[in-house]
């Protein structure tokens, strides 16, 4: 065959190539060439695209459907927040002269933070004093001559109006005393203004205002401190988990676990002990919050986390790993390896979502062998191969049935 395609060629096509422009020339070569790989009958061994040959058993991990108690959960995204916020600011006016602290310490209640110049301050407290005695002395000197005036007047010596005078001095200097007392108690508070001590056990966050610098009274923020053992997690979940929430939560605490993405190993453990008086009309969902011990301060205010709720136990779920789980166009599906090595593709309904694990409300039964890794190359029927550690006895237990098989790679 290839004889006479090439004494054609050389007889009759040769010459008329040469006639015509250098396109087709291109184009007749490479009919041409097709012509010589058509015509030299070897086949080309391969099969479909993406597919191994019939006679080929394509390598997959698989696992094993197991049964187990999982828990229910819901998963959001959360916020954390410091349990008790403090903006500490100045109740005088004066210069701020002492700071004593550094930014981002730990303090503890009652702990001196901020000093005020106090010098005017005990001045107004010394003078208010000073008034005190003043006025006590008068009034000790206005009661001896009311005492007195009592005494003559009984015996008719004085008047009555002499002796309701002396008595209305004397009632004036008790008031003008007991004025004087709160002076000097006020003056005592506006003194002790000038020492800030810290109102809760937190940390100090960033200064706002430097030594040196004059404060005014109520006016600008000195610094922040947040409570951050313990503290809160926020988070929202769908409106329509409310009715659950409000179930589980009458029985028993609910446990929150707070999880930082960039640190997925490290679970923070609290329980939940808020829920929002009312749902949120923008996006229709509830706010929650979680409490958390957080002695070690792993969950710090402002950041972000992954938040898993846990509402119950479900007994006995059906559970297989998040990656034997395909998606296709009719919806979820698994496939199946079956007691010949062949695999099925078998549809299924998906129930909690457990992270690396999902339960399976329908399509499965325990002890079943599900392909967790290798599915692009499958299609119902192909015959498989168990790679990933699987011994000769695990495989024969497949082609008896896979009742009794152990998780080969979960």
């Amino acid at each position: 065959m290839k004889r006479a395609v090439k004494s054609i060629i050389d007889q009759k096509v040769w010459h008329f190539l040469l006639r015509q422009s250098l396109c087709v020339r291109v184009g007749l070569l490479m009919a041409i060439t097709l012509l010589f790989v058509s015509c030299s009958g070897q086949p080309s061994g391969k099969g479909k695209p993406g597919q191994p040959a019939m006679s080929e058993a394509a390598p997959v991990t698989v696992a094993t459907v197991v049964q187990k108690d999982v828990p229910v959960q819901l998963r959001a995204i959360g916020n954390v927040e410091a349990y008790s916020t403090v903006s500490v600011k100045s109740r005088v006016v004066g210069q701020l002269v002492g700071v004593n602290f550094k930014e981002g310490q730990e303090v503890k209640k009652g702990e001196l933070i901020f000093l005020i110049d106090p010098r005017s301050f005990q001045a107004a407290l010394q003078q208010a004093q000073a008034n005190l005695s003043k006025d006590i002395a008068q009034m000790k000197k206005a009661e001896a001559d009311a005492r007195r005036y009592a005494d003559l007047f009984k015996r008719g010596v004085v008047s009555a109006q002499d002796y309701d005078q002396n008595r209305t001095n004397f009632e004036a200097m008790k008031a003008t005393v007991k004025a004087d007392e709160a002076a000097v108690e006020n003056a005592k508070v506006q003194l002790g203004y000038c020492y800030i001590y810290s109102p809760i056990d937190g940390r100090i966050g960033k200064l706002m205002v430097n030594q040196g610098n004059m404060v005014k009274d109520n006016d600008t923020v000195l610094v922040v401190i947040n409570q951050t053992k313990p503290i809160y997690v926020d988070f929202s979940v769908p409106q329509q988990e409310l009715p659950k929430i409000k179930k589980y939560m009458a029985v028993e605490k609910l446990k929150v676990e707070a999880i930082i993405p960039s640190d997925s190993d490290h679970k923070a453990i609290g329980e939940l002990t808020f829920v929002n008086n009312q749902v949120d009309t923008n996006t229709g969902t509830i706010l929650l919050k979680g409490l958390f011990p957080n002695q070690d301060e792993a969950l710090w205010p402002g950041q972000f986390v992954n938040v898993v709720l846990t509402l119950t136990t479900q007994p006995k779920a059906v559970v297989v790993p998040s990656a034997a789980v395909q998606t296709g166009q009719q919806g979820k599906y698994v496939f199946v390896v079956k007691p010949d090595l062949t695999v099925e593709s078998r549809p299924v309904t998906l129930g909690n979502d457990l992270g690396r694990e999902v339960v399976i409300a329908e399509g499965l039964k325990p002890g079943e062998m599900v392909v967790t890794e290798g599915q692009l190359r499958l299609a119902p029927g192909v015959k498989v191969e168990i790679k990933g550690g699987a011994t000769e006895s695990e495989t024969q237990k497949a082609q008896d049935g896979g009742s009794s098989l152990s998780e080969m790679q979960y």
